[in-house]
């Protein structure tokens, strides 16, 4: 292709980049939703492959990247436990920070007073109400890496990748072929993400299409209050996230506009797994090393998530108070330490904000069932506490790469 003729796309790309690609093609999928409902419901296997071409990328990026920033950071564990240290007391304080809201948001606005209860949707068989910490701390060594990876699995996969990594850098010269292999596997994946991620426009219109077709209208508007209170929630967490951006010496507003690709995908897909690829490669683009980005991002997808925090300490409020049940002060800090533990707990199981749910409305003696109330609408605020959670992991990445990763670079 000679330079003229590449010249027009390029132009294209930085008069109409991909995140403004993905906001219209959001616009157009509610607007089929609303006017089309019957094409916009059929439109949903649009997203679903999206979704599953992300989703088959995460578990070879995750293992090849981590092992390749644990590989590099072998020589330090000093710094390699420094940066884990700061990561996990991060992730407590951000939780903390996020359940206080939750019950404050409550105690302000009741969003639950005078909400005739009925069930909007169903809740998953057997779930759990409890959390089996011994269960929880075996399940994150995997005695199958094959079936973990299989089952996208991300804390049996991070384990291995750290401890793989850990004996690569021991192993020394012998390894440097395996580290040859895996650079060319990260490298690959990147390539594979740039790839599917051009169709994210068309992929998000076909979500909001189906989305808004097949979920919109009545609930929404019966739950308005909840939703609404979640929402405001969610931007004062996303407030206090841009002063500490500021105070960090960064323009929020350019950080916010750096990382809107997968802010965007957390929006529409609901799922923080689909933008790890992405959001990783942009944080690297933006200058942390790979070492921070590659620890940092996959163990904060499972423990760092501020918006889904937020999220359970209000709707357990919010159930308490629809109940009827008044929530004394001794409720109030059992539900604060519960999700603050559960939280955290939970990371390793499926529909794992359900869970967490179940084992704080068990902990305060409400029935398990009225997560059922919140079912039916729980697919428009997952949109907005996922997006919350991917950009609470990019703080997280900033303030470890400022405040942990000193002296820090990709070179070997």
């Amino acid at each position: 292709m000679t330079d003229q003729e590449s010249k027009p796309t390029t132009s294209f790309s930085k008069k109409f980049p991909l995140w403004l690609q993905i906001i219209v093609g959001l616009l157009l999928g509610c607007l089929i939703g609303w006017l089309w409902p019957k094409f916009g419901a059929s439109l949903q296997p649009i997203g679903t492959a999206f979704i599953k071409a992300i989703k088959m990328i995460v578990i070879p990026l995750v293992f090849s990247a981590v092992t390749l920033g644990i590989y590099r950071m072998g020589s330090d564990i000093k710094q390699l436990g420094r940066l884990g240290l700061l990561a996990f007391g991060w992730f407590y304080i951000a939780t903390g920070i996020s359940v206080a809201l939750g019950i404050g948001l409550n105690a302000i606005f009741h969003p639950g007073a005078g909400v005739a209860l009925q069930a909007t949707g169903s809740i998953p068989q057997n779930l759990a109400t409890s959390i089996n910490w011994a269960k929880f701390f075996l399940d994150i060594i995997p005695d199958n890496v094959i079936n973990a990876a299989a089952n996208q699995k991300i804390i049996p996969i991070l384990f291995f990748s750290i401890t793989f990594g850990l004996s690569l850098a021991s192993a020394g010269e012998k390894g440097r072929p395996v580290v040859k292999v895996l650079e060319g596997v990260m490298e690959a994946m990147f390539k594979l993400t740039k790839g599917v991620v051009a169709t994210a426009p068309l992929a998000v219109a076909g979500i909001m299409a189906w989305v808004i077709a097949t979920q919109g209208g009545k609930m929404l508007l019966a739950m308005a209050k909840l939703i609404g209170t979640l929402y405001i929630g969610l931007i004062v967490i996303m407030l206090i996230f841009w002063v500490i951006v500021y105070f960090m010496g960064h323009n929020p507003f350019a950080t916010t506009k750096k990382v809107m690709e997968p802010l965007l995908l957390a929006f529409t897909t609901c799922s923080s797994e689909v933008t790890l690829p992405v959001h990783m490669q942009i944080l690297e683009k933006a200058g942390i090393p790979n070492k921070v980005v590659s620890f940092v991002i996959p163990l904060g997808y499972s423990f760092n998530l501020d918006g889904a925090a937020l999220y359970q300490s209000l709707a357990v409020c919010f159930l308490a108070e629809a109940y009827g049940i008044p929530l004394s002060g001794p409720a109030l800090i059992t539900i604060l330490i519960t999700t603050l533990i559960a939280n955290k707990g939970t990371a390793n199981v499926p529909a794992a904000s359900l869970v967490v749910l179940a084992v704080i409305l068990t902990s305060i003696g409400l029935p398990v069932e009225a997560i059922a109330i919140l079912a039916g609408v729980d697919r428009f605020m997952d949109m907005g506490r996922t997006t919350v959670n991917v950009f609470g992991n990019t703080i997280a990445a900033m303030l470890l790469h400022k405040f942990g990763g000193k002296g820090v670079t990709d070179e070997a």
